[in-house]
């Protein structure tokens, strides 16, 4: 069976683009609201520090997750140009279609994937 008898590739090429346009905004997003935090106490309060020292930690923690799973979907993009998308890195098997709807950036089969996590 041809791949493209089996999977619809527009359609997971369009979902790898959206997704990593939503990614592209919420970067932008987190790094408009990053902002260094003032040490100094009498312009802000030690409160008022903390809250933004919190809120600045999770901005970066966001900031970094979204920059993991933008390299994930670059990387899919990628496969998906040289024809090699929808295949398992690891066994060379199709990857089913449901696990591509849940995650097109997946490159592994949930079999492979499974035993990569465990070990």
């Amino acid at each position: 069976m041809a791949l493209e008898d089996a999977l619809d590739l527009a359609h997971f090429k369009t979902l790898l683009e959206q997704r990593a346009a939503e990614l592209d905004r919420l970067l932008e997003d987190a790094e408009s609201r990053s902002q260094s935090v003032e040490l100094d106490q009498s312009k802000v309060g030690r409160l008022s520090r903390m809250d933004a020292l919190q809120q600045q930690a999770m901005n970066d923690a966001i900031r970094s997750r979204a920059q993991h799973e933008r390299v994930r979907l670059q990387l899919a993009l990628k496969r998906w140009h040289e024809g090699e998308y929808g295949w398992c890195n690891q066994c060379g098997e199709l990857i089913a279609s449901g696990r591509l709807e849940f995650d097109p950036a997946t490159p592994f089969c949930v079999t492979c994937a499974s035993r990569t996590e465990s070990g």
